[in-house]
């Protein structure tokens, strides 16, 4: 925390090329829904969500970057699992999204389920759980395959355009983000099909290291706080109205204001008590996020576990109290 606002900047570690959550832009800028994870994050230390340094980082060089402190925070579509949590002496915080690995093949391939794809080549970005994933469901089966590995994205969707490989697997919001922008050249989106079956559970969220326990807090109350907005109804649009006039108690700790004459909770997280209001004026709620950035892949909150534990999903935060 202190380093961080020592440099009035935070290095956040990011993807520069999974649309919908990590992509640079023509113009050099950076977009995408994990992306909005760090400008908030900026926008509750340091009150200014442009205050970041996005560095980006291969699968395999994610965790080497932020142990050795090349960066501050990891938000790069990083799954959360025991050996991560344990070895890697990183700490993971709130889940932002719940995917599941998938595997995407042609349409005219004939594929139709897994157990179809006897003796497939399957690209897959080494160093990653996906390619542990793999090998556990195929070997599992019986069913023999070759994994073709890459470090990064771009060359596997090469080999893939040049059918080097019969599958690609990743995660399924992955999956989605490539099919969308696949190139007409090669077919275009309808020339794809991601399988029904989801090989795994895969919580993804952003990582800080280990025994920086005020940090910690930190990111993970910015990513329980953006969620509890969007249950109070707070957005961007209105959030200034609701922190005048708060609605009840819980909306007044959220915003960091006083109700009906009352003092103002201090959480003690070492940044202003009115953090939340920067970040939701500046950034969005949770809602607002995801509508922006991963709707328009087809990856809609109705019925997944994305959706808020009010309509029957995952997004849940414990209470502001």
């Amino acid at each position: 925390m202190d380093v961080v606002k020592e440099r009035g900047e935070l290095k956040c570690g990011v993807n520069d090329n999974l649309t919908g959550f990590g992509v640079v832009m023509p113009d050099g800028s950076f977009e995408g829904f994990d992306i909005d994870y760090c400008k908030a994050i900026a926008a509750a230390i340091l009150g200014d969500s442009s205050k970041v340094e996005y560095v980006p980082l291969t699968a395999s060089a994610r965790f080497t970057a932020l142990g050795s402190g090349e960066i501050d925070v990891l938000i790069r579509n990083t799954t959360w699992t025991a050996s991560r949590d344990r070895e890697l002496a990183q700490d993971f915080t709130a889940t932002t999204f719940y995917d599941g690995q998938g595997m995407m093949v042609y349409a005219d391939s004939g594929y139709k389920t897994i157990e179809d794809m006897s003796g497939a080549t399957v690209c897959v970005l080494q160093g990653t759980t996906t390619e542990l994933n793999l090998d556990d469901r195929f070997t599992k089966s019986g069913i023999p395959y070759t994994p073709l590995t890459f470090e990064t994205n771009d060359p596997l969707q090469a080999a893939f355009e040049e059918k080097r490989c019969d599958g690609w697997t990743t995660d399924k919001s992955g999956l989605a983000s490539k099919r969308a922008e696949f190139p007409a050249s090669a077919g275009g989106p309808d020339a794809l099909v991601v399988l029904a079956e989801t090989l795994s559970k895969e919580p993804l969220g952003p990582l800080t290291r280990d025994n920086d326990s005020e940090f910690y807090d930190v990111v993970q109350w910015v990513v329980f706080g953006m969620m509890q907005a969007e249950e109070s109804g707070i957005n961007s649009s209105n959030v200034s109205s609701m922190a005048a006039n708060p609605k009840d108690p819980g909306m007044a700790r959220l915003l960091g204001v006083g109700f009906d004459g009352g003092e103002v909770q201090d959480f003690q997280f070492g940044i202003p008590k009115d953090f939340m209001q920067k970040v939701i004026s500046q950034v969005g709620n949770y809602g607002e996020v995801y509508d922006r950035h991963l709707v328009p892949l087809g990856l809609t909150r109705e019925g997944s576990f994305n959706a808020l534990w009010t309509d029957g999903g995952l997004i849940y935060a414990p209470p502001f109290r």
